[in-house]
Formats: structure tokens, C-alpha cells, sequence
């Protein structure tokens, strides 16, 4: 399904809240999504939102605010069931009135099972909002966007929304001057080595996979590489979309083993190999499929700033128990950087001369298949229904799934 299309059927998040409630209207705006590359064009629709927040307040006071959609810009297609636990929305309240700002809210990932043409169920977002001016305050749904197991499609409202609900703020909680937007939202891209910190998020970045004749098309998905501080080293754990690609056919466990090739750059240079398990139950014919965690150790090779960045990607693909792997080698032909990391030199490291160990180039005579040749001639080989089937998986085709309007 495109996540367009699933941006705009989940609608304009609606705002409840919890405690003592204003009196709130519904809110209703005409959106444009734009979903990822290689997720079609983009789509607009109408959502209606409901807003809600405490009635009154004072200066100094942090009010929950929570967005709730009331009814969205359309159901669920004919054409996907959606899975459980797949959406997460995150919005942009705008705060105006007697102060200003933004307000940047979440949900959780715990939507039910959705059936074709049903009604969308999404979760309501929430966030604190710090009170730090006297006088109203009034609170309007705004921009949003979808995360649909890791691939997110931006939504833009194309016209001027209206006040979903106004707080009456006096003077007299003790008031700060504080963050006029809440929470203030992490990009967790960019970390510190100092400070005692050891676990360092990365961002989803968008990267595209051209696999040659194995995998028409290619693959397209968000790829996040997070890094746990060891010693001087860093423990990398890469993760990608969860069911982004389906099976054309059953394969047993221990079928599909992935690797991948982190690109390190900045004040440093190399490459870092991680690998996964195989896939440790069968996958039945047209199941999603999400490839395991990959991980591998970073050795810095230099002082300063690092750059990590999801590069080629390698399936190995055992159709039975001692059978010569099908390997899988897909080029990253667009991607980005997931993770900056402050290093300190390790002996040996990956931008150090003469690096061994844990660097790999992740070139296809690794693979077995140095040319577009070798990869052709791995394709005849798994020409029969079965290996091709093995061999080849179609990312889920979003430009087809688009929602209706």
C-alpha cells in the first residue's frame, strides 16, 4: 500500500485530552502527503481532527495534550489487510494566541489488524506542553507524519487550519520561561563520546537497492544504525523496515541470512561488515518478509568525527539444509548518513593504515559475483520456479496499494 495512501486514510490526527477538558471543535483540513521515493506521488485528501486541553491553567503549569482522530480522509483499500502494531503518527500542533510555537507529538505503534476497506484505527498522540504566558492559548492540529513499519510519509496542510481548542492562562503557577514547544524533539543522529553516554540512536535513512536480475525492481528501505560504546569500540546493530519485502514463495527456516556493508566517512574511512541470523521460522508464500538484525563492531581508526552509512547489502538465500547458497548481492544506489559518532584512534582501527579485522570491503568477489555477468549467470542457474522463488522477492508494491480518494 502506498504510504501515501496510509498517511491520508489514517486522516488528521484528532488532539484529546485527558484532565478537566476545554470545550474543543472539531477541525477539519484539506492535506497533500508526499510518501517516500519510490513510494508513488503525492496524494491529497481531507482530515477532520478534534482538539482538546485542560480549560484552565497558570503560568509555569505543563498540560498534556493529545491528538485523536475523529474521522479519517477515507478507509482502508480492497487491496491490503494491514498488519498489527504497523502505524505510529507523529504531528506538529500549532501553538498561538498569547504564545507561540510548536508542539511535536507522538503515538504508539498499537494499532489492530486493519481488513481491507475497513475504518482506519490509529493512536492518539500525546505530548506536555509548557505554559509560559498569560493570556489564551489556543492549540491547532498541523502538519504530520506516518510511519508505516519504519517508511514515513510527510502530510502538509494545504490550507489554513483552525483552532482546535483555547487554554485560559493566568498568572501564578511560578512561572519559567522554559521551551515554548514542549518537549524538545532528539534527532539522535548526532552523538558525543564524553559524558559517561553509551548508547547512541541512529536515524532511518532511505536507501535504494539495485539487486540486479535477482530482485526486479530492487529494494527500497529505511535502514537505522544504532552504535552501544565498548571500550573504545562501538557495538553496531542495523535494523531495517519490518516486513518490506514479500515472499513469491514458502521458504523454510534458515533460508535468508542478510549482511551489509556500513560505509564509515567524515574524519574516518572504511568499511564495517555486519551480518544477521537466518530467518528463524518459514516464511509462507506472499508473507511479509523482514530480514534480521545485522550487527558487527566499529573500530575507530581516527580522532574526531565519524560519519556511518548503510552501503551494499548481500542475501544469502539456502533453499535446504547443505545446499550451495544463492547469493544475493544488491548495490545501495542512494542512501544516507544514519549515525555521526566522536571517535577516539583505536590501534589497528578502521581508518588506520594497514586495517585488518573488523573492515571489509564487501566487494562481489566476496560474493562470488564480480560482474553483471556472474550475476546473470547466477539468475540462469536459479532459473526454475523453485530458485527464483527463492531468489527473488517484490517490495511491496506501494503504487499499486494507494488508497482511495
Amino acid at each position: 500500500m502506498s504510504v501515501a495512501a496510509v498517511a491520508l486514510l489514517f486522516g488528521g490526527a484528532g488532539i484529546l485530552l485527558a484532565a478537566s477538558p476545554a470545550q474543543a471543535a472539531d477541525v477539519s483540513y484539506k492535506v497533500k502527503c508526499v510518501p517516500p521515493a519510490g513510494g508513488g506521488g503525492p496524494v491529497e485528501g481531507t482530515t477532520t481532527a478534534s482538539v482538546t486541553a485542560p480549560a484552565t491553567a497558570k503560568v509555569g503549569d505543563e498540560v498534556e495534550v493529545v491528538w485523536k482522530t475523529v474521522k479519517p480522509a477515507s478507509n482502508n483499500t480492497d487491496l491490503m489487510d494491514l498488519p498489527k502494531d504497523s502505524i505510529k503518527p507523529i504531528g506538529y500542533a500549532k501553538i498561538g494566541g498569547a504564545q507561540a510555537g510548536e508542539l511535536k507529538m507522538e503515538g504508539t505503534r498499537t494499532n489492530p489488524p486493519i481488513p481491507k476497506k475497513s475504518p482506519m484505527t490509529i493512536s492518539d498522540m500525546k505530548a506536555k506542553l509548557k505554559l509560559t504566558k498569560a493570556g489564551d492559548v489556543t492549540i491547532s492540529p498541523g502538519k504530520y507524519d506516518v510511519d508505516f513499519s519504519g517508511l514515513l510519509t510527510h502530510c502538509t496542510p494545504q490550507e489554513e487550519v483552525g483552532v482546535g481548542v483555547t487554554i485560559k492562562v493566568t498568572e501564578g503557577g511560578g512561572g519559567t520561561t522554559g521551551n515554548t514547544t514542549g518537549t524538545p524533539a532528539t534527532t539522535g543522529n548526532t552523538t558525543s563520546g564524553s559524558g559517561g553516554q553509551t548508547d547512541f540512536p541512529g536515524k532511518a535513512v532511505e536507501v535504494a537497492y539495485d539487486c540486479g536480475a535477482f530482485l526486479p525492481g530492487g529494494i527500497k528501505t529505511p535502514v537505522t544504525i544504532n552504535a552501544k560504546k565498548n571500550g573504545g569500540n562501538y557495538d553496531l546493530t542495523v535494523k531495517t523496515a519490518k516486513g518490506a519485502m514479500k515472499s513469491p514463495a514458502a521458504l523454510p527456516a534458515g533460508a535468508l541470512k542478510p549482511s551489509m556493508n556500513i560505509k564509515i566517512g567524515g574524519g574516518d574511512s572504511g568499511t564495517v561488515k555486519v551480518t544477521g541470523p537466518a530467518n528463524a521460522a518459514a516464511i509462507g508464500a506472499g508473507d511479509p518478509v523482514t530480514l534480521s538484525d545485522m550487527t558487527g563492531t566499529y573500530k575507530p581508526g581516527k580522532t574526531g568525527k565519524a560519519t556511518l552509512s548503510p552501503d551494499q547489502m548481500t542475501i544469502d538465500v539456502v533453499m535446504a539444509p547443505g545446499a550451495t547458497p544463492i547469493v544475493v548481492p544488491c548495490t545501495a544506489t542512494s542512501t544516507g548518513v544514519s549515525l555521526e559518532l566522536d571517535t577516539t584512534a583505536q590501534e589497528g582501527g578502521a581508518g588506520s593504515p594497514g586495517a585488518t579485522g573488523n573492515t571489509s570491503s564487501g566487494n562481489l568477489a566476496e560474493t562470488g559475483a564480480e560482474d553483471e555477468g556472474g550475476i546473470k549467470a547466477l539468475a540462469l542457474v536459479a532459473g526454475t520456479v523453485i530458485l527464483l522463488g527463492a531468489a527473488v522477492f517484490t517490495f511491496t508494491p506501494w503504487r499499486r496499494l494507494r488508497g482511495t480518494r
